[in-house]
């Protein structure tokens, strides 16, 4: 019988698939190595593919498209509900067959490798941040327990990193310079890479019509800009900007001044 639509539960190495036919009887249930999935999917008639949208499903949802297949993403917690028993692969792909076919389901865009590229981007730099962070808190209390306090902010660490730069100073033991150098050497590294991400954002920035409109809305920078630019390719699948606020987290509030109306009616006519 002909595969009308498959539950493809993705993994690293282990794949699932759950196929049924247009009378919706199951006529596949196996499991798939890495290896094996092109092969199998282009020996497949064109047909309606169902993947959670977590890791790897945009690759994998571009590359099934590209054999001719129907790919459709759907966000992990809206498939929870279809699971019938106790967790696991063969009942996770199940879960999305039936999932996929349903009417009221949502659906996730699926993402360029250039809109994955610009969101890497982002995203190395928060980890960079986060670690940038973590490296000052070092300083601040290794510096601390020998006495030396400075102001917060940036004007703060940099009398630390000059005090750590001094060969000189007698409130550092020679171990204790020794460990402050490196982690100095590594927030400089940090701050040059992130330095070199913005600069990359920025180029993004200017080249984009989207980002730049954005830009105009009160409160939302550069960097918002260009995250939201990737993230979202086209804002139409939003019925309001309020609808697109809750999407991302935001509180919508009670009463709009004029500029940010035009502004986010500006956002929702794409």
């Amino acid at each position: 019988m002909e595969i009308s639509t498959i539950g493809l539960d993705i993994a690293k190495n282990v794949f699932q698939v759950h196929g049924i036919d247009a009378a919706e009887k199951v006529v596949v249930r196996k499991q798939l190595r890495r290896g094996q999935m092109q092969a199998f999917f282009k020996a497949l008639p064109p047909c309606l593919v169902g993947m959670e949208a977590c890791a790897t499903a945009h690759y994998w949802a571009r590359e099934l498209t590209k054999l001719g297949h129907r790919v459709r993403l759907m966000p992990a917690k809206d498939v929870k509900a279809y699971v019938k028993r106790n967790k696991n692969d063969a009942a996770d792909a199940e879960a999305i067959c039936e999932a996929v076919r349903r009417p009221t389901m949502r659906f996730v865009q699926i993402k360029s490798v250039e809109q994955q590229g610009r969101l890497m981007l982002h995203r190395a730099r928060d980890l960079l941040m986060r670690q940038r962070t973590q490296v000052i808190n070092a300083l601040r209390a290794h510096l601390a327990e020998l006495g030396i306090v400075a102001a917060q902010g940036r004007e703060g660490i940099k009398e630390l990193l000059k005090i750590i730069a001094s060969e000189v100073d007698a409130r550092l033991p020679v171990d204790a310079h020794a460990s402050l150098v490196v982690l100095a050497a590594e927030l400089q590294a940090m701050q040059t890479m992130i330095g070199a991400i913005e600069k990359r954002i920025m180029v993004q920035h200017r080249l984009s019509e989207a980002s730049k409109r954005l830009e105009s809305i009160p409160g939302v920078g550069l960097i918002g800009a260009t995250a939201i630019a990737a993230t979202v390719p086209d804002p139409k699948v939003f019925r309001s900007g309020r609808d697109f606020a809750a999407w991302i987290g935001l509180v919508a509030t009670p009463r709009l001044d004029r500029r940010q109306a035009e502004a986010r009616a500006d956002l929702e006519t794409g």
